[in-house]
């Protein structure tokens, strides 16, 4: 799979910092104006791109109100499958402005498609990747169809068995797609942090040898700080305006500073991280003098025998090694030398 490659005008890759994407999802509580106050807020807090959900209820479930389509345990439960996605789901209408404003604003904008009209229409709108959300792992149709339009396809891993992510990709290289990001997610809502299991991240990525990030629904911004030192290179965080305005998904979203807090120590966390490579900054390279050499730590006269009590291994780094210590003792200084003068061969009989 490739390792680098753009999601619209953005490069995404293993040598470009961490892809930040806020996942508007159901929190714009069925008013367009918050779907836009969420977009620009998203731009202040450092975004790189919004994702939005392209799905109708019919999309994803039956207008049924048997035991089979109430949820039984969770944020969500006793609610009825197909009343909850007809209040989450971001009107069709609106997503081509939102993806205009995010445009504006210097973000990309994707979504996650549930159907094959749902691809149809991101085509349409010129939207520049597709998320296949994890319950939508096994939708085989629905995957051939989003990696034969040649756009990066990002894959959540939630639910997802080896097998499910192997058929996945192996669809993907099929139609010619090797742009392709796998995300470590957790399908539960908020996610503890002992389910999380950030180990698997360098997993997958020496797995499937292709980018890797994180789709985290854990409640703040720690455990994608903590996937930041291993190296993800996407992370989706849910964004709403203020959680106490309530809405389907708002339990477990970040508000606005905390998202910024969050792309903020992400960059700081890439910034230390820095390269692989054994090798000092140009500031440590400044520093190496003040390690320890061998000085001359009492007057000598010459002639006499250079011992533990005329030199010594101190600081600054100007004599000879200290890896000489056992080599000159015992030698003769040739030279007068004063106390505090750094140790060098000019003053030793050889």
């Amino acid at each position: 799979m490739k390792k680098e490659f753009k999601i619209g005008n953005k490069s995404v890759g293993e040598n470009h910092p961490c892809f930040c994407v806020a996942e508007l999802s159901g929190n714009h509580n069925g008013d367009l104006e918050r779907a836009k106050e969420i977009v620009y807020a998203a731009h202040e807090a450092g975004a790189d791109a919004i994702k939005l959900q392209t799905y109708t209820a019919d999309s994803l479930s039956l207008n049924c109100y048997n035991d089979h389509f109430m949820l039984k345990e969770g944020m969500w439960k006793g609610r009825n499958l197909y009343e909850l996605y007809c209040e989450a789901a971001t009107p069709y209408e609106w997503q081509p402005v939102l993806k205009e404003l995010a445009n504006s604003l210097g973000m990309e904008c994707f979504s996650s498609p549930f159907d094959l009209e749902a691809i149809d229409l991101m085509e349409e709108w010129k939207m520049p990747a597709y998320k296949i959300a994890s319950f939508e792992i096994n939708e085989v149709q629905l995957i051939r169809r989003a990696a034969s339009k040649h756009k990066p396809v990002i894959f959540a891993t939630g639910i997802a068995l080896k097998e499910d992510i192997d058929l996945a990709l192996q669809i993907c290289k099929e139609e010619g797609n090797e742009e392709v990001f796998l995300l470590k997610c957790v399908s539960s809502y908020p996610t503890p942090y002992e389910d999380i299991n950030l180990n698997m991240i360098p997993s997958l990525r020496n797995e499937y040898d292709c980018l890797v990030g994180l789709s985290d629904h854990s409640m703040g911004s720690t455990v994608p700080i903590g996937a930041a030192a291993l190296g993800i290179k996407m992370v989706e965080k849910h964004l709403t305006l203020k959680r106490a305005d309530g809405g389907v998904d708002s339990g477990f979203s970040m508000e606005p500073n905390e998202f910024k807090e969050m792309v903020d120590n992400i960059r700081i966390i890439e910034k230390a991280l820095g390269k692989s490579e054994y090798g000092l900054t140009e500031a440590q390279m400044k520093e190496r003098h003040l390690s320890r050499s061998l000085f001359v730590s009492a007057d000598v006269k010459a002639g006499d025998i250079i011992t533990d009590e005329n030199i010594k291994s101190v600081r600054p780094g100007v004599g000879l090694h200290t890896k000489y210590y056992g080599e000159v003792l015992g030698k003769r200084f040739i030279k007068d030398v004063k106390m505090g003068e750094p140790l060098n061969w000019d003053m030793i009989a050889r």
